[in-house]
């Protein structure tokens, strides 16, 4: 695939272990132009579409889980990477999820510990208002949300997860499918905008971060939720405002779901770091 490499700026992987990526996957090269290049990535078949705005996209395949992609040398020069992915929850909830992988804390999941992934704002916030609009326009009786950043891997390119979950019914769901890879494609025509935000507090699926973006032009990039907030420092917060694509100025708050307790040490925090404060 070298030879190509260069040509090479939005990058879909998809992993052959996950059903749900699979099917994202189909939709892509059944229904959305792209066709199958010489090249192979990893012993697996490439395909490839110009793109409207201009550059090349290009599918590829995996063999390992997504989150366990940490060593793999992906193409470059690359503009944007994203993953295609089953989603999995306890509660089985529909849903059509969209988040930037990396590790707050310990590296439970892949990726390396306290390091996160470079996020892309404006591609996730397209990305988000795709999965809606189809959502509504098929009568899809699933959840739309952004999620926390969370799991592997940490990559030093701006990436992304667009999910299909959250049990083998919604992964095997082509019409869901199929609207997972027009928020894919969403992501690849992004526009950037001029600032992302911050997204702080409340819980892992966070509905008014999801609400404000969809509502508005605010674009979240890292998310920490509440139950990582004790465990944040400046470290990670400057981490996370300089591997955001577009320049952060603001935090915006989910002021009722923070604990009590943690919420003067998170305003000093964010003081140190020059963020200024929504609460919402």
């Amino acid at each position: 695939m070298a030879s190509q490499e260069g040509r090479v700026l939005i990058l879909f992987v998809a992993s052959k272990k996950d059903i749900a990526a699979m099917n994202i996957a189909e939709k892509l090269v059944k229904g959305q132009g792209f066709k199958r290049a010489e090249e192979t990535f990893c012993g697996n078949p490439v395909f490839s579409k110009t793109l409207a705005e201009g550059g090349t996209a290009k599918l590829i395949y995996v063999d390992q889980d997504s989150v366990n992609t940490q060593e793999l040398s992906f193409p470059s020069p690359l503009r944007l990477l994203v993953f295609l992915s089953r989603h999995k929850s306890l509660s089985g909830t529909p849903t059509l999820s969209v988040h930037t992988p990396g590790n707050l804390g310990d590296a439970e999941l892949g990726g390396l510990p306290r390091t996160v992934s470079i996020s892309p704002a404006s591609a996730m916030r397209e990305a988000l208002k795709a999965m809606k609009e189809a959502q509504v326009e098929k009568g899809l009786e699933y959840e739309v949300s952004y999620e926390c950043t969370h799991h592997g891997p940490s990559l030093n390119v701006p990436t992304m997860f667009v999910e299909l979950g959250s049990s083998e019914k919604q992964w095997q769901d082509q019409e869901a499918a199929e609207a997972v890879a027009r928020a894919a494609l969403a992501a690849a025509a992004a526009d950037t905008v001029d600032y992302a935000v911050l997204g702080v507090g409340g819980p892992h699926y966070n509905m008014k971060f999801t609400r404000k973006a969809l509502e508005t032009e605010t674009a979240f990039g890292h998310i920490i939720p509440k139950y990582a907030v004790s465990k944040i420092d400046t470290e990670i917060l400057r981490q996370c405002v300089a591997k955001t694509v577009e320049p952060v100025k603001k935090a915006v708050l989910d002021w009722k779901g923070i604990t009590g307790a943690d919420k003067s040490r998170l305003l000093r925090l964010l003081a140190e770091v020059g963020l200024e404060v929504e609460k919402i």
